[in-house]
């Protein structure tokens, strides 16, 4: 016997399907990275121009779950990706809504887009499932500008690799300095709950890992890889893409994971590196991936100026 994945209320609207308006929590106001407070903290992000902390961006794939269930069913648990190019950040007590576009009959790829009361974009993209292969960052990747006159990436190359990591996520278990919470804490106050992700009333009967939790999954020792980014500098998620090969990720499981930086790119405050991420089952075969565009703020680097000057004139 299983439960209903999701008890969400579902709208039609015009060629939408519209989820609930959610006020999603930010848990993130103790995240530490190179030893100094994060996008996530108010006072770092008001620094750099922001009203506050940061909600960060895989928070808000959640919204789209149910969404993405009522099309697809159970294939979106199992083969369902989200790639998403966040617009414009949300904050604590805003509320947001996620829309995805109605699929024709055996259509396999939708847009979707997320908004505030206000209309402010929060991310705009693609769900689908299996083997898709164009979806919203596969098209970005491919009309990218190379990155001019790097200091804060300008050790990274396209192709460095890091070694594989062990991963797993348990109930209870501290995601460490990056994610200082737990999956059972995140449960708690995650705007789309859901049977499959507490309890083995589910097709798989075990419980499932949320898709915006992946991203911690995928991210937890990402610290350790050593790439050569010179810092401290404050980054944030630019776009991020997950994709399910042969999923769900299951609570408790051991994994690995795999980085690979797959391209740079800029703009007038940034400088990002794109990693893909892929995720090994207990076969040794890949079960799950994740492109993630990690921008770094220029100005929050506090050598760029003379580093730029001694690397370019």
């Amino acid at each position: 016997m299983t439960e209903p994945a999701f008890r969400t209320e579902i709208l039609e609207r015009d060629n939408l399907l519209v989820g609930p308006w959610r006020s999603p929590r930010q848990m993130l106001q103790a995240q530490v990275y190179d030893s100094h407070a994060s996008i996530h903290d108010d006072a770092t992000a008001q620094k750099l121009g922001f009203q506050g902390g940061t909600i960060e961006g895989p928070t808000h794939f959640s919204q789209f779950a149910p969404l993405c269930e009522r099309i697809w069913g159970q294939a979106w648990f199992e083969t369902g990706c989200l790639s998403a190019h966040y617009r414009n950040p949300a904050f604590e007590g805003e509320e947001v809504q996620a829309f995805i576009e109605k699929p024709k009959p055996g259509q396999t790829i939708c847009a979707i887009g997320m908004t505030k009361r206000d209309g402010t974009e929060i991310l705009r993209g693609t769900a689908s499932i299996g083997d898709v292969t164009e979806t919203a960052l596969s098209r970005r990747l491919g009309e990218l500008k190379p990155l001019a006159d790097p200091v804060i990436l300008a050790d990274l190359k396209v192709g460095m690799k890091t070694p594989r990591q062990a991963v797993k996520m348990g109930f209870d278990q501290h995601m460490g300095d990056l994610y200082p919470f737990s999956l059972a804490d995140k449960l708690k106050v995650i705007t789309e709950p859901s049977a499959y992700y507490s309890q083995e009333l589910n097709p798989w009967g075990r419980a499932i890992i949320p898709f915006e939790m992946l991203s911690v999954l995928f991210q937890y020792r990402a610290r350790e890889d050593k790439l050569p980014v010179r810092g401290p500098a404050v980054g944030l998620f630019a776009d991020q893409e997950i994709r399910l090969l042969r999923g769900p990720l299951f609570v408790g499981e051991s994994y690995a994971t795999e980085r690979e930086v797959v391209a740079l790119s800029g703009s007038r405050r940034t400088e990002s590196v794109w990693m893909r991420t892929t995720v090994f089952g207990a076969d040794d075969k890949p079960v799950a991936t994740m492109l993630l565009n990690m921008a770094s703020i220029k100005e929050s680097y506090a050598n760029y100026e003379q580093e730029h000057k001694a690397l370019y004139g």
